[in-house]
C-alpha cells in the first residue's frame, strides 16, 4: 500500500539502482536505502517540507512503525483526500495534545476540589464560630430567640455540607477518572499499536534505566536486535495484512521470554530489539535463538488467500552493553552483528566481537 503513496516515482530507475546496490552493499543495507528513498518520495509526492517533525512521520508511516498513523493515511487516501501539512501536523499532535489536555483537565479538577475543601473548612468554621456564639447565649439566658435562630443555623449548615459532600464526591470522581484517562493515554504513547509492545521511545527509557542500575550493582546487561527475513517478499506476496499477522506473531513469541530483566520492543518495521539484565552474551544469544528455533518451525498459512507461506524465520544480533564505551555504541555493536547474520544466510543469531 505505500508503494501506491509515491506518484511520480519512475519505478524503472528505482529497480535499477537497486540492482546496481545490490552487487556492493547487503541485503539490509538495501533495505535501508529503499527506505530512505520512500520517505523522500513521500514527502516530495505530498509536497511537504523537509523537517525534522515531517521525517519522523514519514519514518512512521513509510517503515510502517507508527501503525496507527499509515491507517489514518490509508483511510484518507481512500476518501480521495490530500495529504497535507495541516493534516500531518494535526496526526502527529494527536497524541502528544491528547495527554495534554487530558493533563489540563486534571489540573483543573484538582484545582477544583481543593478550592471546594478550602471553602468547606471556612464555611465550618465560621458556622463554628456563629453556633458558639448562641450556645454560649443560651446557657446563660435561655432565650427562646437564640434558640431559632440557634436551629436555624444549624440546618442551614447541614444544608450546606450536603451541597459541598455532593460536590466533592463528584470532583474526586471526576479527578479519578482523567487520573485513569491521563495513565492510558501515557500507556499508548509508549505502546505499538500494531503488537502492543513497548516502542522504540520507550525503550530507549527502560535501557537508559537499567544501563545505570546495571552499572552501579555490577550486573550483566546485554542487547540484541532481530530482524524477519524476508519480509518485503511476504508483503509484496501477501499483502500488508499478512505481514502484520507475521509481526504480531513474531512479537508474540518474544515476548514470552519478557520478565522484570528481560525486555523487548518493536524498533520499527518488522525489527524488535531486546535488553537482558543479568545475562552475559552467551546466555542472552541461546534465550534468543531459543525463540528463533521455534519460529522456524512454524508454517504460516494468508488466511485470505489460503496460500501458504512458509516458514517464517528471523536473524539476530547480540552484544555486551558494557563491552562498549556507551550505550549506542553497544546498540551500533549488536545492529552491525545483525548485519552479519543477515551475510551468513539469515535464520541465526550472531555475537557482537
Amino acid at each position: 500500500m505505500l508503494r501506491n503513496l509515491f506518484a511520480g516515482r519512475k519505478g524503472g530507475e528505482a529497480e535499477h539502482v537497486a540492482a546496481q546496490s545490490a552487487v556492493s552493499v547487503t541485503p539490509r543495507e538495501l533495505a535501508r536505502r529503499q527506505l530512505v528513498d520512500d520517505i523522500g518520495e513521500f514527502l516530495i509526492a505530498n509536497d511537504l517540507e523537509i523537517t525534522e517533525s515531517n521525517l519522523i512521520a514519514a519514518f512512521g508511516i513509510c517503515s510502517g512503525n507508527d501503525h496507527l498513523l499509515v491507517v489514518r493515511l490509508a483511510e484518507r487516501l481512500a476518501h480521495g483526500l490530500p495529504v497535507t501539512q495541516e493534516w500531518l501536523n494535526e496526526q502527529c499532535n494527536h497524541t502528544e495534545d491528547a495527554i495534554g489536555n487530558i493533563a489540563d483537565q486534571l489540573e483543573r479538577s484538582l484545582e477544583s476540589f481543593a478550592a471546594s475543601s478550602r471553602s468547606a473548612l471556612d464555611t465550618a468554621k465560621q458556622y463554628n464560630t456563629e453556633m458558639q456564639i448562641h450556645v454560649d447565649k443560651v446557657g446563660e439566658e435561655q432565650e427562646r430567640e437564640d434558640v431559632r435562630h440557634l436551629a436555624k443555623l444549624a440546618l442551614a449548615m447541614m444544608e450546606h455540607s450536603r451541597r459541598l459532600e455532593a460536590e466533592m464526591q463528584r470532583s474526586e470522581r471526576e479527578a479519578d477518572s482523567l487520573r485513569k484517562s491521563l495513565a492510558k493515554a501515557r500507556r499508548d504513547a509508549d505502546q505499538d499499536h500494531l503488537t502492543g509492545l513497548p516502542n522504540r521511545r520507550a525503550f530507549e527509557a527502560i535501557f537508559d534505566t537499567h544501563y545505570r542500575e546495571a552499572k552501579r550493582d555490577l550486573d550483566k546487561l546485554s542487547v540484541a536486535f532481530c530482524d524477519i527475513d524476508h519480509f518485503k517478499r511476504v508483503n509484496d506476496e501477501h499483502g500488508h495484512d499478512t505481514g502484520d499477522r507475521v509481526i504480531k506473531a513474531l512479537a508474540t513469541a518474544l515476548a514470552k521470554i519478557t520478565d522484570d530483566h528481560c525486555h523487548v520492543a518493536r524498533h520499527g518495521g518488522e525489527e524488535f530489539v531486546l535488553l537482558f539484565r543479568g545475562l552475559g552474551k552467551e546466555e542472552a544469544m541461546e534465550r534468543l535463538d531459543e525463540v528463533r528455533a521455534a519460529m522456524a518451525q512454524r508454517n504460516f498459512i494468508n488466511r485470505r488467500t489460503e496460500k501458504p507461506i512458509g516458514h517464517i524465520t528471523f536473524s539476530g544480533g547480540v552484544a555486551d552493553v558494557f563491552a562498549y564505551p556507551t550505550p549506542s555504541e553497544a546498540l551500533k555493536a549488536a545492529d552491525v552483528a545483525l548485519y552479519t547474520a543477515k551475510a551468513q544466510g539469515r535464520n541465526c543469531i550472531v555475537q557482537a566481537p
